[in-house]
């Protein structure tokens, strides 16, 4: 699974329609409206890197009001649980 973080900066009027038109998109499981220099990141978890392009470059920058979209790959997850594990090894 991929999992990516695209940060999208949008038009100001249109920042909480788009909100709910990307969250709407296959491939995305999740959209956050943040402070900062962007308005939108959305979380996409696909199978495959074609999937994500498609998703990124075809659907999301599509949306009417989208300005420009930065995206990061991630390519390995740490949590709570996990890092608590590590540290608990032998106890």
């Amino acid at each position: 699974m991929i999992s990516a973080f695209v940060f999208i900066s949008a038009e100001p009027r249109r920042v909480a329609d788009l909100a709910t038109e990307v969250a709407d998109l296959e491939g995305v499981s999740e959209v956050y409206s943040v402070t900062g220099d962007e308005d939108l990141i959305a979380v996409v978890r696909v199978r495959e890197h074609d999937a994500l392009a498609d998703v990124v470059t075809k659907q999301i920058a599509g949306l009417d009001g989208i300005r420009h979209t930065r995206t990061s790959i991630a390519y390995r997850a740490y949590s709570r649980h996990d890092i608590e594990g590590i540290f608990s090894l032998g106890t």
